[in-house]
């Protein structure tokens, strides 16, 4: 029997290189024209996963109109804080940062993180003079963990573009904005569908057999070694390894966008989604939550941030509803 020269590699090459993330916090690097004035993502944390029934909406379902299972993820959102205005120009090598402002009543917490400007470097009221070379408006907000059961008090720090196609409009939105606090409800609604851009699970340093999925050596070849390694890393010629060989090395950790996700529910009351003794690994849900359809990359307690869809699909069928959603305890036996 003969070797099959063209066989498929083993593993993906999208990703490369596989190296770990800088940061926990995602960096959001594209965003959906809107005509829509309002920030175009928000940050969550990830509690769990459970499942439900909900009803098929789609007629040409052969399930149509009958309840049907489905993974869910719940994610707790408090509110944010609006701490900034960024504006960018356009420049020869790309958007470069203008100028920013800053909210007066900034939170103390803050002061964990940065170093809080005693005053701010430009007045709001410039901004307008600024117009005509503004091409994009930004709000720099941060998170409020210490209204969560997450052991830690330090926010963390993210850039939300803020959509439409106007620029007096979307200043003035940032503008109203500025200082107060802005809730999941003034950003998504149910049924929308949204991206889901976080870090995943790590998986530490692993082996090429877990990371790309070779075949383990078998036979005179498994003797000789370990067993658990490529067959060859290259030919004589070209004298040096390839990238795109199989190797050992980081697995996990690395920042994921996953596409269209859609919200089911939206509430604001934490014991209609907490099992009975809390989320593993989170506790118990305090403020607003979100359900989505699926599930969610990275572990518990790690910050997702919804983006507004990108790639967003036709509805056709619109919102299915949840008839069971389990909050049946997660400890086990």
């Amino acid at each position: 029997m003969g070797m099959n020269r063209n066989r498929p590699r083993r593993g993906s090459l999208a990703f490369s290189p596989r190296k770990r993330a800088k940061r926990p916090v995602p960096k959001i690097r594209s965003w959906p024209d809107e005509e829509r004035i309002r920030l175009q993502a928000f940050p969550v944390y990830k509690a769990g996963t459970t499942h439900a029934l909900i009803k098929e909406n789609n007629p040409k379902s052969p399930n149509a109109g009958q309840e049907i299972f489905t993974p869910v993820t719940i994610l707790e959102a408090p509110d944010i804080n609006v701490a900034g205005i960024r504006v960018y120009e356009r420049t020869t090598r790309g958007l470069k940062t203008l100028t920013e402002v800053w909210a007066d009543n900034l939170d103390k917490e803050l002061s964990r993180k940065i170093t809080l400007p005693k005053k701010s470097e430009s007045d709001v009221d410039k901004l307008d003079k600024l117009v005509d070379k503004i091409v994009d408006v930004r709000a720099i907000v941060h998170t409020n963990p210490k209204n969560t059961c997450l052991p830690k008090k330090k926010p963390e720090i993210l850039e939300i573009r803020i959509g439409g196609k106007n620029i007096n409009g979307r200043l003035s939105y940032a503008k109203e904005i500025l200082g107060k606090s802005i809730s999941i409800m003034d950003v998504f609604s149910e049924g929308e569908f949204v991206d889901t851009i976080g870090v995943t699970k790590g998986k530490g340093f692993q082996g090429p057999v877990k990371r790309w999925g070779v075949k383990i050596q078998f036979g005179k070849h498994r003797r000789q070694g370990v067993g658990r390694h490529v067959g060859s890393i290259g030919p004589w010629t070209p004298k040096r390894v390839m990238w795109t060989v199989p190797m050992a090395g980081q697995m996990g950790y690395h920042q994921r966008t996953e596409y269209n996700k859609r919200i089911l529910k939206i509430g604001n009351n934490g014991e209609e989604v907490t099992p009975k003794g809390g989320f593993l690994h989170y506790g118990i849900i305090k403020n607003n939550y979100v359900i989505l359809k699926g599930s969610v990359q990275g572990p518990p307690k790690r910050l997702i941030v919804l983006r507004s869809a990108i790639r967003c699909p036709e509805d056709k069928f619109g919102l299915p509803e949840i008839t069971y959603l389990s909050r049946e305890s997660k400890q086990g036996n």
